[in-house]
């Protein structure tokens, strides 16, 4: 894991801590980034592109819907395949509320060459989440940034 992984984790974990708990759902923070040159441009700076967590807008949505929905809102979005989601916990592959999964969201961008997570979706909501084998599939790079499990938890589980 390199300090880039770390500081976007972190950064998505102090998103995660903006949510309100409660007892029918996760706390999950998103950090949308375009790493350096990915744009094309000569930039030697990463460009974080939109950040998001869990309810943080109408509707029981979630972190990464979250942060797709403001970066597509108010800024054009990168090249295809170019950036990189942090998210504290894995996109979910069900909505039990009938919303389109995140990790589909995120397979349907098309922006997206790898997606970094914090932890595994627990199966309190959901058996068997299978969100990583869906962003597998669509040729998505799916990684495990070690050392934010027992911190992404805590978060998520808050309200429960």
């Amino acid at each position: 894991m390199d300090e880039l992984d770390r500081k976007y984790m972190s950064l998505a974990l102090e998103q995660a801590d903006k949510c309100i708990g409660t007892p029918t759902a996760f706390c999950v923070g998103a950090v949308i980034v375009l790493p350096r040159n990915s744009d094309g441009n000569s930039t030697s700076e990463d460009i974080v592109l939109s950040t998001g967590y869990s309810r943080e807008l109408p509707g029981n949505t979630h972190a990464e819907q979250c942060a797709l929905e403001k970066l597509t809102s108010s800024s054009s979005l990168p090249p295809p395949r170019s950036a990189v989601i942090y998210t504290t916990m894995e996109p979910c592959s069900e909505r039990l509320s009938g919303n389109l999964p995140c990790a589909d969201r995120i397979i349907d961008a098309g922006i997206f060459k790898c997606v970094k997570v914090g932890v595994l979706e627990p199966d309190t909501f959901v058996k068997h989440n299978v969100g990583r084998e869906k962003l597998l599939a669509a040729g998505i790079e799916y990684v495990h940034v070690p050392g934010f499990e027992q911190r992404c938890l805590e978060i998520a589980e808050r309200g429960h």
